[in-house]
């Protein structure tokens, strides 16, 4: 089968399961490693196989890129300390932990004689970095606090990178390498710090680049440069093309988005690498299934259980340990939050990749890559699955069932107010008798009464009901502008100029409500919420 029809085939199955997933309650990652499961096991097509090259080549820069390109830095910076401490030494606890568990307890698996504390600290550090993507998107769809997403996005964008630089210095350390703890902190203080400052230097150049350009499809293009660029040159240096691509993607988002791009251009951007990042995790967790064997898995079980076992607990060490530690600060995690981001912790498709990349004679190779697809899968469909019932169990989304009865009630409002002002129009033309009419009307201002009344009675915060109501009108009367500027264009009434500069007046008002919406409150008030 050529290239082209499967990548046709990815594409079609991943639009499938998207549609199949709105009607049911599980994330669509996770569909779409159970569709790919499905799939890799009876051979429907021979998908590509997920190398390290594919990953760093295609797929790494694009979403790192993207959720750093989204992660507001104003809020990233107020969390610095707790998002520093979870991917940089919090990594490093996690490796500890895992080696140390892992390496207590393998011996007892008969399967698995000589397994020693190398091979597990090779896995400690290729499993370490987190892929929390199902979590985010379920964190938003039920309305969970904001800081409690940038907490777990940050984490995420920056530990990818601490993760591969622990992982080479595991390597190197096993191989024979040095052994003194302040080399290796030097070694990864270099690789890190320089892949920094490259993602500085190209995010500045692209950033003066594009103060100088007001055409979507450069500037689009332009960004797509500076995420995959940063990775490439870092990589190709033999620093940390994750770190550099991060930094890049933030300095383009938080600086080179408000001063080098018109509202029209950045709502294109955006639009752009949301569309991107949507293909890219199609396809890799796809990919993430055909991967999986489940022969080999069902094979190794008992050593798969107690490798998730061990990521799972030092997971948590890592996580509360932070937690205590930050309790003094203003930076202060409440304990649900620990929980969640605990098991909000899934692993993707970096552990399986670095696995693969381990070279052929590599002692307990297979066992190492077995283990690891074994807790990839059962983090993504465990906690993938039962994330949303414990944000609900401990109350951190708990006010989004209010939310969600004030939108279902504003919404009937709405609709009963259309249909009363098209009976008015009705009783003017088509529609004869006066009965009939009041009949309707009455009917209609009962529904508008039951549905005040309602809104009446829900237990949400004055404030934030006016808050919410505020903008839910600014953003529906933006958006009847929009439509009428469209229409006065279609007919002629107004030129392409004007059309285009009245769009990014009215993009921009919607723009910032959006960023207004999407901002919550400061993190004491948030942290009230746990």
């Amino acid at each position: 089968m050529s290239n082209e029809a499967v990548f046709i085939l990815l594409f079609s199955v991943a639009t499938a399961v998207a549609i199949a997933v709105r009607r049911l309650a599980i994330p669509y990652t996770v569909a779409l490693v159970v569709a790919g499961l499905g799939l890799g096991a009876v051979h429907a097509f021979p998908a590509p196989h997920l190398t390290k090259e594919l990953l760093f080549s295609v797929f790494l820069p694009g979403l790192l890129f993207e959720a750093a390109f989204h992660l507001d830095f104003e809020q990233f910076w107020r969390n610095k300390v707790t998002i520093a401490s979870l991917a940089i030494p919090g990594v490093a606890a996690a490796m500890t932990v895992t080696t140390l568990i892992l390496t207590a307890t393998a011996g007892a698996l008969h399967s698995v004689n000589g397994f020693g504390w190398r091979h597990a600290l090779v896995f400690g550090a290729l499993i370490a970095a987190t892929d929390p993507i199902a979590v985010t998107a379920i964190f938003k769809e039920l309305g969970a606090p904001s800081r409690l997403r940038i907490l777990m996005e940050g984490e995420s964008l920056f530990n990818d990178g601490t993760g591969i630089v622990f992982f080479t210095l595991a390597l190197s350390l096993v191989g024979g390498g040095s052994v003194m703890v302040g080399s290796l902190a030097l070694s990864f203080m270099t690789i890190a710090g320089v892949g920094l400052l490259i993602g500085v230097v190209v995010g500045l150049g692209v950033s003066q680049v594009l103060r100088r350009v007001d055409d979507a499809m450069i500037e689009i293009t332009l960004t797509t440069v500076a995420g995959y660029g940063a990775f490439v040159i870092a990589e190709h240096l033999h620093y940390s093309g994750v770190i550099a691509t991060v930094t890049v993607g933030m300095f383009c988002g938080n600086y080179g988005a408000r001063v080098g791009m018109s509202p029209s251009t950045r709502v294109a951007v955006e639009s752009f690498w949301e569309y991107m990042a949507f293909a890219l995790n199609s396809v890799v967790f796809l990919l993430i299934g055909f991967e999986v064997r489940l022969g080999d898995l069902l094979r190794s079980w008992q050593m798969i259980l107690v490798a998730y076992l061990a990521v799972t607990v030092a997971r948590a060490f890592v996580v509360f340990g932070s937690s205590l530690m930050l309790r003094p600060t203003r930076e202060r995690i409440p304990m649900s939050w620990s929980a969640v981001l605990t098991w909000g912790g899934l692993r993707g498709a970096l552990p399986m990749v670095l696995v693969l990349s381990l070279p052929p004679q590599f002692p307990f190779r297979d066992l190492l890559v077995t283990i690891t697809f074994g807790v990839v899968i059962l983090s993504i469909l465990v906690h993938g699955v039962t994330v949303s019932p414990l944000l609900r169990l401990l109350g951190v989304v708990r006010g989004h069932q209010e939310r969600e009865a004030y939108e279902l009630a504003r919404g009937r409002l709405q609709t009963a107010r259309a249909a009363l002002a098209e009976l008015d129009e009705m009783a003017r033309g088509s529609l004869r008798g006066s009965e009939v009419v009041e009949r309707i009307r009455t009917e209609y201002r009962e529904r508008i009464s039951d549905d005040r009344a309602r809104i009446e009675e829900l237990d949400i915060d004055a404030s934030e009901l006016e808050q919410e109501q505020i903008r839910w009108a600014r953003r529906h009367l933006i958006q009847v502008e929009k439509r009428e500027a469209l229409y006065a264009f279609q007919r002629g009434l107004m030129d392409r100029t004007v059309h285009e500069r009245l769009l990014a007046d009215i993009d921009a008002r919607l723009l910032q409500i959006e960023t207004e919406g999407a901002s919550g409150p400061p993190p004491e008030a948030e942290e009230d919420d746990g």
